[in-house]
């Protein structure tokens, strides 16, 4: 037997260790910490489809001629760092499609979806496949290239510069915002105010009134967020209305004082925080604002996941703390603004329409005057027309761009009254809707395909759905353009109990996240 001193195993278990890359892997910093590394190297921030796309070409490919036909071969599936062990050959066109999947959803062309379906026979390599990607983005995750960071919550205790405290009084938080309409020279002002609303059920006689649908895999990824934080950190939007006008006049009041916050953010929006005590000096102005939100029904304009997340939250914590009052579960946070003083700014979401090809296109433009009047229109008549940030819909006035060229489109009344369409006057009104009719009856795409994703993509930017469209991306044959879903709509849809389609609505600016936080447990 031979005798190897301690000290010798010692040596040889340090020779094993790396500590500076333990040191990197284990970092831990603030907030501000992470901030500077952001500025740093702003690639910290890709999405997933992002980083999965770059894990894939930072392995580098090769291009070939088969058939006549340019294939890529990525030499990420060679599997060369694990000496080949799952390598793959001859699939070169599927994963070249796989691929390509990735690498619309890392340029923001719609491919959204969280599970990707790998489809085929016994001995596809569907299995390999996902065990490449898993270890492919461990490993990359180490890198530096790819270093990926998450957070940890410390909500109960504040740093020393003050950064994070429970205020002491109830309050409301008046709310600023300044900001260039996207697409225009128009500048306008939003006031609203944040406050904790009772959480209601969504049913019929609700206070609460919803107006879109809600997809599972969302819900239970704000569902788990609440979990490990207990907080809100993003408002629920919701709208009121008040044609006396004293509302805005009270806004306009207390945001006549020295903010408590003002700061402005990348996209050039000036966010402005006014903090008033419900008993101090504005009581009775803050108690008035109250009593007019609190009039009529609230209708979610944005933040449906996150309003159904709280409802689960809530009656799951009823469950071990039912003898509590007035739990602070019982309520989130919401951004109250005002429908009638001030136009609101709503953004339309542009329809990708994919894998027809040629054929289908040149069948959807002959069968197109079904329902719609149409005319030509070149890409700078569309691009002003339903990218200036100026247009108001409602008016069933449609863009359509092909690899052919552009229409503008006008629905006809006449016809759309013979499509059966679901819903209301208000629903059945809707530009959004009268266009899934026509993806319906014309191309076969119904709703249940359009919730699917992949048939058809979303984008908010004209100039992407058109070079979408000439660029073949994600195998995108046609872009159907919209104009804005009136603000009114939105309300009285959720008044007569219908939905829209995902998608429908925009709301613009967005709240900033984290200036206000609410706690669902003291």
């Amino acid at each position: 037997m031979t005798t190897v001193a301690q000290g010798s195993w010692v040596e040889r278990i340090a020779k094993l260790q790396d500590s500076k890359q333990y040191a990197e892997l284990h970092w831990e910093g603030s907030f501000e910490d992470y901030l500077n590394l952001v500025r740093q190297n702003p690639r910290v921030t890709r999405t997933a489809f992002q980083r999965i796309y770059d894990m894939i070409l930072s392995h580098g490919k090769t291009e070939y001629i088969d058939n006549k036909k340019k294939l890529i071969r990525y030499h990420f599936f060679s599997d060369e760092r694990f000496g080949g062990r799952d390598a793959i050959f001859g699939l070169d066109v599927p994963l070249m499609k796989l691929v390509n999947v990735f690498k619309s959803a890392a340029q923001l062309y719609g491919t959204e979806k969280r599970v990707i379906l790998l489809h085929g026979p016994v001995g596809s390599s569907k299995s390999t496949i996902a065990r490449l990607l898993k270890k492919g983005m461990e490993e990359y995750s180490k890198s530096p290239e790819g270093a990926a960071y998450t957070f940890s919550w410390n909500i109960e205790k504040k740093g020393p510069d003050g950064t994070l405290h429970k205020d002491p009084r109830a309050a409301v938080y008046v709310y600023e915002q300044e900001y260039t309409v996207p697409g225009s020279d128009l500048a306008r002002t939003q006031r609203g105010f944040f406050g904790r609303l009772r959480l209601e059920p969504l049913i019929a006689g609700s206070g609460v009134l919803p107006h879109e649908r809600t997809l599972a895999a969302a819900r239970e990824d704000r569902y788990r967020l609440l979990r490990a934080t207990g907080v809100n950190t993003s408002p629920v939007v919701g709208l009121y209305e008040d044609e006396s006008g004293r509302a805005a006049a009270i806004l306009a009041r207390l945001a006549a004082a020295k903010p408590t916050v003002d700061v402005c953010d990348e996209d050039g929006v000036r966010h402005r925080l006014w903090v008033v005590e419900a008993d101090g000096p504005q009581a009775d102005q803050v108690a008035e604002l109250i009593a007019i939100a609190a009039a009529e029904p609230i209708t979610i304009a944005d933040g449906h996941h996150r309003y159904e997340t709280a409802l689960r939250y809530r009656d799951e914590r009823r469950m071990s703390r039912s003898c509590e009052e007035d739990p602070a579960f019982d309520y989130l946070l919401m951004l109250f603004l005002e429908t009638t003083a001030e136009p609101l700014t709503v953004l339309p979401t542009h329809r990708i329409v994919r894998s027809i090809g040629d054929a289908g296109v040149g069948a959807l433009q002959a069968r197109m005057p079904e329902l719609f009047a149409v005319r030509p229109a070149g890409r700078a008549e569309l691009l002003e027309t339903f990218g200036g940030g100026m247009a108001v819909g409602g008016h069933g006035r449609f863009g359509l761009w092909t690899r052919a060229g552009g229409s503008l489109l006008q629905a006809r009344r006449d016809a759309f009254e013979a499509v059966v369409i679901e819903g209301g006057p208000a629903v059945r009104g809707l530009d959004v809707v009268r266009l899934g009719a026509a993806l319906d009856r014309l191309l076969e795409i119904d709703p249940a395909a359009v919730a699917d994703g992949e048939r058809v993509a979303y984008t908010k930017s004209v100039a992407d759905a058109i070079a979408a469209v000439d660029e073949g991306w994600a195998d995108a044959d046609a872009a159907f353009l919209l104009e804005p879903t009136p603000v009114r709509s939105i309300v009285e849809v959720a008044r007569e109990g219908d939905v829209m389609p995902q998608k429908s609505t925009y709301f613009y600016p967005k709240a900033l996240t984290g200036l206000v936080i609410n706690p669902h447990e003291w």
